[in-house]
């Protein structure tokens, strides 16, 4: 049977702006540290994959690090950054618990159809398993997600656009890269996904929306819902008719789509890479 895997961040819910970003100011501030980031600078920080990473990122600014009185060894630092961290993750999971991270539509609706119609389902993300954890059962509920394997945080030591989360959730569920379809957001989430050989749909957000998804098999503003505005299809490369909202149908046809590589290969050949060229199976973006 075929398989779904999603990314968290930027697909089950808007975490990025509504979570993440909140969060790490309010840990700035409870930590007195001389920064906080505006929507434009965490626009930057995103291009890093993992929260310790983004943090660890300030450590680049010799005023900050002097003003801060970060110190100079490494051990030292990574102790710092782990308690930064966890404060973060406490923050994070009080906006999910308080209902101010809602859901991304179609999220429930297609996770629901795809384990009614016995497809295999997970979540692989290398953000914090707590956080991913309260994500995913923020969106589908607890009965739901305790059907979906998860596969988060330091499981493997390689963040996105690295392949290691999506191969190491291949092997342990054992299943076949030419069945398997991932959901992702962003473009470090789409190379990690291709990286591993599996198909990609994606689903951009705010913060990603103007990348370049050449690999993706299928790129859309969000997976809809009845009685919503409609999706907007923004490239095409797969089989899929997609009408209004995505369908369990369509995720089945976009599995019957060119390898990435393959995508890859006819997108350099016609020049074509821009978001917005909606063409059915055209290599365009």
């Amino acid at each position: 049977m075929p398989a779904l895997i999603f990314d968290c961040d930027g697909v089950l819910a808007d975490t990025e702006r509504y979570g993440h970003l909140p969060a790490f100011n309010a840990t700035f501030e409870e930590y007195e540290l001389p920064v906080r980031w505006s929507e434009d600078d965490y626009a930057q920080k995103l291009k890093i994959g993992g929260g310790k990473e983004r943090m660890a990122s300030l450590f680049a600014d010799p005023d900050f690090v002097r003003t801060a009185q970060i110190p100079a060894d490494e051990d030292g630092r990574r102790e710092l950054l782990a308690q930064w961290h966890k404060s973060k993750t406490t923050a994070f999971k009080k906006r999910v618990a308080d209902g101010e991270i809602p859901p991304r539509p179609g999220i429930a609706r297609i996770i629901r159809a795809a384990l009614n119609d016995d497809w295999t389902v997970a979540v692989a993300s290398t953000s914090a398993e707590e956080s991913v954890r309260a994500v995913l059962e923020n969106a589908v509920g607890p009965e739901l997600a305790a059907r979906v394997p998860l596969f988060a945080g330091d499981i493997v030591t390689a963040k996105k656009p690295d392949p290691a989360i999506y191969r190491l959730t291949l092997a342990k569920l054992e299943l076949d890269p030419a069945g398997t379809l991932v959901v992702e957001d962003s473009r470090n989430g789409l190379l990690a996904a291709t990286g591993a050989g599996l198909r990609c749909v994606v689903t951009v957000n705010g913060y990603t929306r103007e990348e370049r998804f050449d690999e993706a098999v299928l790129v859309v503003s969000e997976l809809g819902d009845p009685g919503r505005p409609p999706m907007e299809v923004l490239a095409n490369r797969s089989a899929a008719h997609p009408g209004d909202y995505i369908t369990l149908d369509d995720l089945r046809d976009c599995l019957q789509a060119a390898p990435a590589k393959e995508l890859q290969e006819q997108s350099a050949a016609t020049g074509s890479g821009q978001v917005g060229d909606a063409g059915e199976g055209e290599a365009s973006e």
